[in-house]
């Protein structure tokens, strides 16, 4: 097992500055290569303060201000525009990036592109629902309605 510091939040095992163990080859070829962690070290150690209280200044303060966050976005629906074909089939297809910018272009406040999820890639017109992620308890179902531009 590798005891390792997580530098960005990983799905079912942590957030940033979490120490936490794996199996050594889940650290060494997943992990590590992709800049999600670091390995642990007496020295790496003291970065971990530094990480959490970056990760605090960015998180929404308190649970009542996530729940808040959290009604307005499900209560409106998102549109994003994007190029497409006459079936209906994007020509690529729409990021969390920007799902973020028309998250934030609709009024509410700004959400971090990696808080949210998509279920599946969303590549043809139509209406989805992803989930962002506002709070370790608190997570919101947005509508997105994806338009041919």
């Amino acid at each position: 097992m590798a005891k390792i510091i997580l530098t960005h939040e990983v799905t079912g095992l942590g957030a940033p500055g979490d120490v936490v163990e794996v199996k050594d080859g889940y650290a060494r070829n997943y992990l590590v290569p992709r800049n999600l962690a670091t390995p642990w070290t007496k020295g790496a150690e003291k970065d971990v303060t530094a990480i959490r209280r970056a990760r605090k200044a960015r998180e929404i303060a308190t649970l009542d201000d996530a729940k808040a966050i959290r009604d307005s976005l499900q209560a409106n629906a998102v549109t994003v525009s994007a190029k497409s074909g006459e079936s209906g089939r994007l020509f690529g297809a729409v990021t969390t990036a920007e799902i973020a910018a028309a998250i934030q272009a609709a009024g509410a406040p700004a959400v971090d592109k990696r808080k949210i999820e998509v279920a599946q890639a969303i590549k043809s017109t139509g209406e989805y629902t992803v989930q962002v992620r506002l709070h370790p308890e608190v997570s919101a179902k947005v509508t997105v309605k994806v338009v041919a531009a």
